[in-house]
């Protein structure tokens, strides 16, 4: 089943394009490679869907949501840039930054709500890829969760 199919059968909505919030472009791409910016939890009205830090403000189940949303905004960019999901043929690199709390240790099971989805959209063939999951003192606006990507594709 085709990534298109998969999005359609797990009745997922995209929201609106996000576009940037500064001097920069959404997505590069050179060659077979597409890098795309960070993305973060925008939801259909692009405002964020959580705001503040993890082990603080926010439990890990909201980090994972918020990391889901991020997800869904990367595919928006994808299909923008491609035409078409089917066009990826692997996701070769995460980069997941969630705005963390010092105490917290939970980056991985934050940035898996991205991952699972990949996953599911794409299939472990294509849709497993390397990752780092890493905490940091601040994101843009207060959001929880900011993800940057780099997909071979078509």
């Amino acid at each position: 089943m085709s990534a298109e199919e998969r999005l359609k059968e797990l009745n997922l909505s995209l929201p609106p394009t996000p576009r940037p919030m500064a001097n920069y472009v959404s997505a590069v791409r050179t060659g077979p490679l597409l890098y795309l910016a960070g993305h973060g939890p925008l939801g259909n009205d692009r405002k964020a869907i959580f705001h503040g830090k993890l082990g603080r403000d926010l439990t890990v189940e909201q980090g994972y949501e918020a990391a889901r949303q991020t997800a869904l905004n990367t595919l928006v960019t994808l299909r923008a840039e491609l035409g078409s999901l089917d066009r990826v043929r692997r996701i070769v690199k995460v980069l997941g930054m969630v705005n963390a709390d010092p105490e917290f240790h939970k980056t991985p099971q934050v940035i898996n709500g991205f991952s699972d989805l990949m996953v599911e959209v794409f299939g472990e063939s294509i849709g497993k890829h390397a990752r780092s999951a890493v905490g940091m003192a601040t994101l843009p606006n207060g959001i929880p969760v900011e993800i940057e990507s780099i997909y071979e594709v078509e």
